[in-house]
């Protein structure tokens, strides 16, 4: 079976995410002000790992019956390779909140749901919605066991909550078996993705009480996060898409960024591992972390499009990319995800 062409706006929307991320991470701010990118940088990246695990088992047409059990292996290997990373990641103190090990979790979680109808899912991202931000808010509460602490700080308590982040990743499903090339699902994702937001910032605006911050983990974040991933995703696949003079531009002025999409975890690795090398202690503030600020992220920014375009344009696909594709590939069926 030949794999399809890759879908140019998913991957403008990973390169998106992850200088999104960089921002986040190294942009000089004053205070607790929070920027645009906080938060929503890290749920695109995950709307966006659901669309890849839904193209990863038949998009729009889901694999038959006697291939599944291969598709979801690789994706258990996959979650435990993600999961296995993370822990590195973290042990080199980098100041960052690392989310791959919380990625492992969240796609362990998605397998039994990977062949659920469509209606089925719908429901159950609804259902995560409302019901895992008030779970998380009840396990902050009890007084657990220290292996009890380590499942509820994956799972509903930590920076990435596996059960409070598993919406994204199942609308992200969602989309991919509603067949992203469809123009019609693309406006379908504009329009139901710029109401999701505004239900979950304006829940925020007039409820008292109810936070949409980034991070806050709360149901109207759920929404107006993820609802404005879900919007951005649409647009770019609308705008990259097809043959039309708009498409063409788009695709072409947006090649670096999709180069570095095309390789956002090789992108994301490097950038911790870069963090973690130029952090400085700050003499008066305990010990804590200060990055070179505006050098630091413009570096980051350069240096990652350079990279990325220079190895996709000589090699293809990126060296952690082709890695775990190497070590969670399937005996059978190749898809291309």
């Amino acid at each position: 079976m030949t794999a399809a062409p890759r879908i140019v706006g998913l991957d403008v929307a990973r390169g998106l995410a992850i200088l999104g991320m960089f921002v986040a991470h190294a942009v000089p701010r004053d205070g607790g002000t929070e920027l645009l990118v906080d938060g929503r940088s890290s749920v695109l990246f995950a709307t966006l790992a659901g669309a890849s695990l839904g193209i990863m088992t038949g998009a729009e047409r889901p694999i038959p019956g006697n291939r599944r059990l291969d598709r979801s292996l690789s994706v258990v290997l996959r979650a435990i390779i993600l999961f296995l990373l993370g822990l590195v990641l973290v042990s080199l103190d980098s100041g960052v909140a690392i989310i791959l090990d919380y990625y492992g979790i969240m796609f362990l979680l998605l397998v039994p749901l990977l062949f659920l109808p469509r209606w089925a899912l719908a429901g159950l991202a609804l259902v995560f919605a409302f019901v895992a931000p008030r779970l998380a808010i009840a396990a902050e509460q009890s007084d657990a066991g220290p292996v009890a602490a380590v499942f509820a700080e994956y799972l509903l308590t930590g920076y990435y909550p596996a059960l409070v982040w598993l919406p994204y990743l199942i609308v992200g499903l969602i989309a991919a078996r509603s067949d992203l090339r469809n123009p019609r699902t693309q406006g379908a994702m504009i329009a139901g993705g710029t109401m999701l937001a505004v239900l979950g910032y304006g829940a925020a605006l007039v409820l008292p009480g109810v936070s949409a911050e980034a991070h806050s983990d709360s149901t109207a974040e759920v929404f107006g996060s993820g609802g404005v991933a879900v919007a951005v995703i649409g647009m770019l696949v609308r705008l990259t898409a097809g043959d039309r003079t708009i498409g063409r531009a788009a695709r072409t002025v947006f090649w670096p960024i999709a180069a570095a999409g095309s390789m956002a975890l090789t992108l994301y690795t490097m950038q911790i591992v870069t963090l973690a090398g130029v952090t400085v202690l700050s003499d008066d503030s305990g010990g804590a972390i200060a990055y070179p600020g505006w050098p630091l992220l413009i570096g980051l920014i350069v240096g990652a499009l350079f990279f990325a375009s220079a190895w996709r344009t000589m090699y293809g696909v990126g060296p952690l990319e082709r890695l775990v594709r190497r070590l969670s590939r399937p005996r059978r069926s190749r898809v291309s995800a």
